[in-house]
């Protein structure tokens, strides 16, 4: 009984981690979840937690692939290259060590809008690829959060059915 109360409650702390990851990329969030919820549902091994496991599990899987069709379907629409969101990238991540916590958005943003900037070379079409940009992966990260949040109440309501039926 022990252990299925710490193993629950890592299991609840790690799927916060993840929400955390959803939203800011620099941990795999939805990962972290699928594993969390397959390794919560495997150690406790009652019928409940693989119910709400697997749920879980499904939900962080819907996520990702959501996630990424919806940005990907979005991108290839307004014809943004990779080229431009891999630098984007790169200055998010410098932005995220020079401006704490907001820094990742603020240097990917500008990151995006430079290089999209330098392509077109026309500010006002870069803008305005850059904030479609922005938008498709605004909604990808929303959707994706969703699920987490989904997936972390999953296994919130399978602890609470397992203890109860243990």
């Amino acid at each position: 009984m022990t252990l299925a109360i710490v193993v629950s409650v890592l299991a609840l702390l790690l799927l916060l981690v993840g929400l955390v990851g959803t939203v800011y990329p620099i941990l795999p969030g939805s990962a972290l979840n699928l594993v969390t919820a397959i390794a919560w549902a495997w150690i406790l091994g009652s019928t409940a937690s693989w119910t709400f496991g697997l749920v879980a599990a499904g939900l962080s899987i819907a996520g990702m692939g959501a996630s990424a069709v919806l940005t990907g379907r979005r991108l290839r629409r307004e014809r943004v290259p990779r080229g431009p969101i891999l630098v984007g990238l790169v200055c998010g991540a410098i932005g995220f060590f020079v401006v704490p916590i907001v820094g990742l958005f603020l240097g990917f943003a500008l990151g995006l809008f430079g290089s999209q900037w330098a392509r077109l070379k026309d500010g006002r079409a870069a803008l305005a690829s850059s904030w479609s940009t922005l938008k498709a992966m605004g909604l990808g990260i929303l959707v994706e959060l969703g699920c987490a949040m989904l997936a972390l109440a999953s296994v919130g309501i399978g602890v609470v059915v397992h203890f109860l039926s243990a």
